[in-house]
């Protein structure tokens, strides 16, 4: 989920194109205005359980615990990488053990702002945030991610990344 673009204005200068994702159409609206400056960048409103492109790509993203926070299941990462271009390679991350402070710290603020529902502290542990009103957050460990890379049956490596995101990378030679 590209949300409104936010990561993608950071990326449409590197790239020929860019094109997000995101299953609201708020935020696809909302990234009209945001990402009006580059031409390249385009968003569509799509569900990734339904995924639907003509076309493969030459890198995906699923970044900042994307995977979690869309319930992907085996078969999604089968069809993100069945969109990967030959030699493309597909970035997927969650988040660090070793952010966890502050990974809960921004959780709180968001319960504060009555974004999210009241914290569940009994419940919350282990990289799992679970609100009272039933909101979960979970993530993905080295180890998930290092089977998901097995599963795949393409080349890959998990790598942690300033002590705060976990990235599996897959290559599609």
């Amino acid at each position: 989920a590209a949300g409104y673009g936010r990561i993608m204005k950071e990326l449409a200068p590197h790239c020929k194109s860019i094109v997000g994702m995101d299953i609201s159409e708020e935020n696809v609206a909302l990234s009209k205005e945001y990402l009006k400056d580059y031409p390249n960048a385009s968003m569509v409103v799509m569900d990734v359980h339904a995924m639907d492109f003509d076309q493969v790509f030459d890198v995906i993203l699923c970044l900042q615990n994307g995977l979690s926070a869309m319930g992907a299941d085996s078969a999604v990462i089968d069809k993100t990488l069945s969109l990967l271009a030959p030699g493309g390679s597909a970035y997927f991350s969650s988040y660090s053990a070793k952010f966890w402070e502050w990974r809960l710290k921004w959780f709180e603020e968001q319960a504060e702002k009555g974004l999210l529902g009241e914290i569940d502290y009994d419940k919350t542990k282990d990289g799992v945030i679970i609100c009272k009103d039933g909101f979960r957050a979970t993530t993905h460990s080295p180890e998930a991610l290092d089977e998901i890379g097995k599963n795949s049956g393409l080349s890959y490596k998990v790598m942690e990344i300033d002590e705060s995101s976990v990235f599996l990378i897959i290559s599609k030679g």
